[in-house]
């Protein structure tokens, strides 16, 4: 068994890095404080509004509807599939990134779905979504 014959130097912290970053802190706040006296001092009256809102709103989704009997509705106004594109796609023209929710019948045919699908697509949309319900798979 080897015996130890020098004595373990006691471990220490190195305190230089954590001083160093602590005084950067200081000199930034210190400095970004000054910049914003500076701009204080302009001489310029900032106009005032009563609500802080933003100009436009961003649309909700659009929500198209086809149901069992082929009729198809945007937003619960009845459409063709022609009308559909044109409609989606003004509407996109106003807000690029304009989302639209599809809710298809489940006992419909999924064709007129598929139809509904592709007219999105021509209008342009980026963002599609199809609403559905999750199955309880809990037997208990």
């Amino acid at each position: 068994m080897p015996l130890k014959t020098h004595i373990d130097e006691e471990p220490s912290l190195n305190l230089t890095p954590m001083v160093d970053v602590v005084f950067q802190l200081i000199l930034f706040f210190l400095l970004g404080t000054k910049f914003t006296e500076m701009e204080r001092k302009i001489g310029l009256e900032i106009p005032r509004v009563t609500a802080n809102q933003a100009l436009t709103a961003a649309p909700e989704r659009q929500v198209v509807n086809v149901y069992p009997d082929g009729q198809i509705t945007l937003d619960g106004a009845p459409v063709t599939l022609e009308q559909l594109v044109e409609q989606l796609g003004t509407a996109r023209q106003q807000y690029a990134d304009l989302g639209v929710l599809v809710r298809g019948d489940a006992h419909g045919p999924f064709q007129q779905v598929a139809e509904v699908l592709n007219a999105c697509k021509r209008a342009g949309i980026q963002e599609l979504g199809i609403s559905v319900l999750p199955v309880n798979t809990d037997k208990k």
